[in-house]
C-alpha cells in the first residue's frame, strides 16, 4: 500500500467500526485495498484488534489502526500487534505532527519503544533488521480535524515521514463557514488546493467519502487514499435497499 501510494496510485478502504475478525475478513475478500480499524470511536479493544489485524492479513487487506489519541503508548500497542500503520486524530501543528513520527518511528527517526518479542516482532524471530525494516515499512497518516490544522496544513506537511494527509470533508466544510456543505464549490475547491499542497511535499492526500458521488468528487481532485463510509453504515444501508427491493416485489405482485 505505501508503495502504490508512493507511485501515485489511489487505493480504496473502509473504516471498521464492528469488532468483529470474521466480519473484517469477509470484507477483505472484496478485494478493497485497506481497512481502518477504529480504536478512536469504536468499541474495539488490543486483544480484539490483534485478530482483526490477521483476519486483514489473511485476505491480503491492509489493516491501519486509528488510534484515540496522539500518544506514545497508544501507537507502541497499535504496532506492536501488527498493524501495518497507524492514523492518529486531530493532529492541529507542525509539532504535533512532529510528535507522531517520534512515537512510530523506532532511532534513529523516532522513538518508539523497543520489544523484539511482540507479533510486530514475530515474537523475537523478526532478526537484527527489525527495526529497519518496520521503519521502513509503517504506514503513518495523520487526520487534520479542524480550522487550526488547515491553518497549519503547509507546516504539518514539511514533516518528513508522514506518509498521508487525511483532510475530512465535514472538518473542512466546518473550518469554512459552511458546516456539512461538502460538496460546496467552496469546499471541493480547497481540496483540490489541499491535495496540491500535500504532494508539493511528497506526500499522499486521504479523505472521506460519504457515497458514491462523493467518491468521484475525491478521485476527480485527486486524493489517492480514500476511505468509503464505515462498515456499519454499509450494512445498513445494503438491508434498507434490500428491504425496499422486498416491499416493491410484494407490492407489484
Amino acid at each position: 500500500l505505501k508503495e502504490r501510494l508512493k507511485n501515485g496510485e489511489t487505493v480504496i478502504g473502509t473504516f471498521n467500526g464492528i469488532p468483529s475478525p470474521s466480519l473484517v475478513e469477509a470484507i477483505g475478500y472484496s478485494g478493497i485495498d485497506f481497512i481502518v480499524i477504529d480504536a478512536e470511536h469504536g468499541p474495539v479493544e488490543m486483544q480484539t484488534a490483534e485478530n482483526i489485524v490477521r483476519a486483514a492479513e489473511i485476505t491480503g487487506m491492509v489493516p491501519i489502526i486509528r488510534v484515540p489519541g496522539n500518544e506514545s503508548q497508544l501507537i507502541l500497542r497499535a504496532l506492536d500487534i501488527g498493524a501495518h500503520g497507524v492514523q492518529v486524530p486531530h493532529v492541529s501543528t507542525k509539532e504535533e505532527a512532529e510528535l507522531v513520527i517520534e512515537y512510530s518511528k523506532y532511532n534513529p527517526q523516532g522513538k518508539r519503544g523497543l520489544s523484539p518479542f511482540t507479533r510486530a516482532g514475530r515474537y523475537g524471530s523478526a532478526g537484527e533488521n527489525h527495526t529497519f525494516r518496520i521503519n521502513e515499512s509503517v504506514i503513518v497518516v495523520v487526520n487534520i480535524e479542524g480550522t487550526e490544522g488547515i491553518q497549519n496544513l503547509d507546516e504539518i506537511a514539511t514533516v518528513p515521514d508522514i506518509d498521508v494527509i487525511f483532510v475530512g470533508p465535514y472538518d473542512l466544510s466546518q473550518s469554512l463557514g459552511k458546516p456539512g456543505q461538502v460538496e460546496d464549490p467552496e469546499v471541493v475547491s480547497c481540496i483540490k488546493d489541499n491535495v496540491k499542497e500535500i504532494k508539493n511535499n511528497g506526500k499522499s492526500c486521504g479523505s472521506f467519502a460519504r457515497d458514491k458521488k462523493y467518491l468521484d468528487i475525491l478521485v476527480d481532485c485527486g486524493v489517492q487514499y480514500i476511505t468509503y463510509m464505515v462498515d456499519s453504515s454499509i450494512i445498513l444501508q445494503s438491508y434498507k435497499n434490500l428491504k425496499e427491493s422486498f416491499e416493491r416485489l410484494s407490492i407489484n405482485k
